[in-house]
């Protein structure tokens, strides 16, 4: 029980809960287009049913997305792919996929719907939320971490996320440290892979010694790369819409 009163332990609940929010927002829209088309009194069991069946896929996802990072190389995949949906979350493309969501007047097809759905849309979640429970450094109790986390932002996710969505619209900043968090977990995350610090994977690779300052220090730089290239890339999409519209005035 002393691994789950320690602050490092609620740190990564925290980081859980707030990689859900960011990523999973759209859940909230998936599930109401899932179930718009159901009867009033079949539309609350809709959504309780599709977002359960979508909480347990979830965590069976990242139960095996932690196996899968303890293979060499992995690591480093999955911290190049959370930059990456980092930068997506501060410069994000202009297109909608919601469109291709289709309703169901029947219960158990709405539930399908929020569930298939919510797998398609769930692969940036399960690697994020894998790499910050790995980053937690409880062994053994990775799980348990992860499934509180999931059960605390599922219900914000589902019933709050207009509250989250208007919070975000007004302070950007929060977009902002949510991208640059999934930098930080990145860079945390790559020189804990397998090949760099383990010295019985390949024998040819360089050692490293991850030590607390290697740890931090690869975080803020994977922060700060997250920022930096979100910034630049959403430059350039509002000089492309700048020139757009330019094109469009004349």
């Amino acid at each position: 029980m002393a691994e789950f009163i320690t602050p490092a332990f609620w740190i990564a609940v925290g980081q859980i809960i707030m990689i859900d929010i960011l990523l999973g927002g759209d859940n909230a829209v998936v599930i109401a287009l899932a179930c718009r088309k159901l009867p009033g009194n079949l539309r609350t069991k809709g959504i309780l049913w599709g977002t359960a069946g979508a909480i347990v896929l979830r965590v069976i996802l990242i139960f095996f997305a932690l196996q899968l990072l303890a293979i060499p190389f992995l690591k480093i995949v999955g911290a190049l792919l959370l930059v990456w949906i980092g930068v997506k979350l501060l410069a994000p493309e202009p297109e909608d996929d919601h469109g291709n969501i289709q309703g169901s007047d029947k219960l158990w097809g709405a539930v399908k719907t929020v569930i298939v759905a919510d797998l398609v849309m769930s692969i940036d979640n399960v690697i994020a939320i894998a790499g910050a429970a790995g980053n937690a450094g409880h062994e053994g109790h990775t799980m348990p971490l992860v499934i509180f986390g999931l059960l605390v932002s599922i219900p914000i996710i589902v019933w709050g996320s207009q509250l989250v969505i208007k919070l975000m619209d007004r302070f950007p900043i929060i977009i902002t440290l949510g991208g640059m968090l999934l930098g930080w977990i990145a860079g945390s995350m790559l020189v804990t892979d397998p090949a760099l610090v383990n010295p019985d994977t390949i024998a040819s690779m360089p050692k490293l010694v991850v030590t607390d300052t290697i740890k931090y220090a690869a975080g803020i730089a994977g922060a700060l790369l997250v920022l930096a290239l979100g910034k630049i890339i959403a430059a350039r999409h509002a000089a492309a819409d700048d020139n757009k519209a330019g094109a469009t005035s004349d």
